[in-house]
């Protein structure tokens, strides 16, 4: 399973830098699923993160300006283009049933799509380096923040662990 999960990640890796770089034509597979994106409308801002659905059939794309780009079985359940951010998108997880996803920008700002919950943030407090990613916990109850520096920021039900 893990295997045909990475196979799948690796080359959707690779199809997100052709997505990119051709103004949004990509073709990935990975297990028994392909996906397909006909472009026709380029890109304005960077591909920043990618979540794929619980049964690995389906995955959304995030872009810095907050679009959100579903494929195979994963929905849309709205995205942030045409909002006007402080900071650029920099990262998204998925809630464990696929329902829903959290969006991050740089400055700790969560915005949460569907059935995810808000948990908090650190919006508006300065960080001594920006936020790069977001990891859903395994239950959907929380999430944690990491910073460019290691720092991790627990929300929800997320736990905090020492090395």
């Amino acid at each position: 399973m893990m295997s045909r999960r990475l196979r799948f990640l690796s080359a959707l890796v690779v199809s997100l830098a052709v997505f990119a770089s051709t103004g949004g034509s990509a073709m990935a597979a990975g297990g028994n699923a392909a996906y397909a994106a006909q472009g026709g409308t380029l890109l304005t801002s960077s591909i920043v993160g990618v979540a794929v659905t619980p049964d690995g059939h389906g995955f959304w794309l995030v872009a810095s300006n907050g679009a959100i780009f579903a494929f195979g079985d994963a929905h849309l359940y709205g995205s942030l283009s045409g909002v006007k951010l402080a900071r650029p998108i920099v990262g998204m997880a998925a809630t464990p049933d696929g329902g829903g996803y959290w969006l991050v920008d740089s400055g700790c700002g969560i915005f949460a799509f569907g059935d995810a919950h808000f948990y908090g943030s650190l919006s508006g407090v300065t960080l001594a380096r920006p936020i790069v990613g977001i990891a859903a916990t395994p239950d959907g109850g929380g999430y944690w923040l990491v910073a460019s520096n290691g720092a991790i920021f627990p929300f929800g039900d997320a736990s905090t662990y020492r090395w």
